[in-house]
């Protein structure tokens, strides 16, 4: 392991070669300047892990060394030592850009760890730029699978707001990659280094959900024992997921109506508002038109969330996809369970395309998974996958569905509206308006089924 780069820049004899002494016994390399001029030809010359300089010389003082040091090196930590140890000098030298100041005459330990604690800095920051860089790689769009012209409209569209501050509302039904498309928004964009908070405003009751969005004062309500801070306070200069924001409830509205508008709220039990600069995603697979209708969902607010809108295509929609979503899983999946899996058979690729995948991507996601697991084959067949608890057939065995001679009109019936419900992924909205009848119609057709 190579040894840490130090430079030593003061201009009194005596002082430098004690510095350099001390840190060459702790095991560091040094080099040794004896004017900040004279330092920073050095850095630019070198390059260094940690400068360790002296506030007042002259002609370049410590602080303008640093103030050249940070706009050269950004990565180089910076140290001050001075016999002025006034509050102004330390906050004038961490205002330049200094991690540390030790003040003369200092012990050789106090010096060791004022380098130890900057190098240790430095680390961290180096580590913490490389995991934000995986994890804007993992979520770029780049990633995602497809290049179905929906899917290639949909990365245009991605592109295009990803630098944009305003509000973007990703519909589509259950399963189809809404958080994904969030995640890539955000991790495309100038806020990728920002917060990227997620809340989901299905699984929380109205009191819970107001709590955890706008964040509550100590005392505001029995079990409040403290401040809580609200995830839009900790999406400021970042981006605010709200995931399935359509089942935000109706006395929740009107606040989440003025946090979008004026980004600005009050935390509950509060009376001082909170301004924050949050990027807003929604995401929703409800008809919002009809919820709006229906007075479910504010038309105001409907209109705030629904800015730029991104819309998922089914998976059935996208058929040629699923070969490379097949693919794609069977990969990871293999090398997450240790398994040596070659491929698809033909008849497992038709039998998924022929598949309506009602739960989308992630239906076939799990399908897949759950064969890699249980199949004892290096080659999958369809009879290796469950679909809706259903074992699949080869293609040429399935002989069971549609009309066939000396069944009721009403069992066709019932046949028909089965089939296209699992055809839109039990959304009844879409499946009335293929079947050109009412909603209401059809959940009494279904009542009558005991579906």
């Amino acid at each position: 392991m190579s040894k840490s780069k130090i430079l030593i820049i003061d201009d009194e004899p005596l002082m430098r070669e004690y510095v350099d002494e001390a840190l060459r016994r702790a095991g560091y390399e040094t080099v040794c300047a004896e004017s900040g001029r004279e330092g920073v030809e050095r850095l630019r010359e070198e390059g260094f892990d940690v400068v360790v300089t002296d506030l007042k010389m002259k002609p370049m003082n410590g602080l303008e060394v640093i103030s050249t040091v940070k706009a050269d090196s950004p990565d180089t930590h910076c140290i001050v030592m001075t016999a002025y140890g006034t509050i102004e000098t330390a906050v004038a030298a961490l205002k330049s850009g200094a991690e540390d100041y030790i003040l003369k005459p200092f012990a050789p330990d106090e010096l060791e760890l004022a380098v130890s604690r900057a190098l240790e800095r430095g680390r961290l920051a180096q580590e913490n730029r490389y995991l934000r860089s995986q994890l804007r790689s993992s979520h770029d769009f780049k990633t995602m699978v497809g290049d179905s012209a929906a899917m290639r409209e949909m990365y245009a569209q991605v592109e295009k707001v990803a630098d944009s501050r305003a509000t973007v509302l990703v519909r589509g039904e259950s399963g189809t990659g809404k958080e994904l498309v969030a995640h890539a928004i955000h991790y495309s964009g100038v806020r990728h280094q920002r917060p990227f908070i997620k809340v989901n405003c299905a699984a929380l009751s109205a009191g819970l959900l107001e709590s955890e969005l706008f964040g509550h004062e100590k005392g505001s309500f029995t079990g409040a024992h403290e401040r809580k801070v609200g995830r839009f306070e900790l999406a400021d200069t970042g981006t605010l997921l709200l995931d399935e924001v359509s089942e935000i409830s109706p006395e929740l509205q009107p606040k989440l109506l003025r946090a979008l508008q004026e980004r600005e709220f009050e935390r509950v039990g509060g009376n001082h508002p909170i301004q924050v600069d949050a990027r807003i995603i929604g995401t929703s697979n409800r008809d919002l038109e009809q919820a709006v209708e229906e007075g479910k969902l504010r038309e105001d607010l409907f209109f705030r969330l629904n800015v730029i809108t991104i819309t998922l295509p089914p998976l059935r929609e996208r058929r040629e996809d699923i070969p490379a979503l097949m693919g794609h899983f069977l990969k990871r999946f293999a090398q997450e369970n240790g398994r040596q899996i070659d491929g698809f058979s033909d008849d497992t690729f038709k039998a998924f395309q022929e598949y309506s995948w009602p739960g989308n991507v992630r239906e076939l996601q799990n399908a897949v998974e759950r064969a890699v697991v249980l199949s004892s084959d290096r080659v999958l067949q369809p009879e290796d996958f469950m679909l809706q608890g259903t074992r699949v057939k080869p293609s040429g065995d399935n002989n069971g569905g549609g009309l066939r001679a000396g069944m009721t009109v009403a069992q066709a019936e019932k046949d028909l509206i089965i089939k296209t419900l699992e055809h839109c992924g039990q959304n009844r909205t879409q499946a009335a308006k293929l079947l050109g009848i009412s909603v209401r119609t059809l959940r009494n057709k279904l009542n009558e089924y005991k579906q």
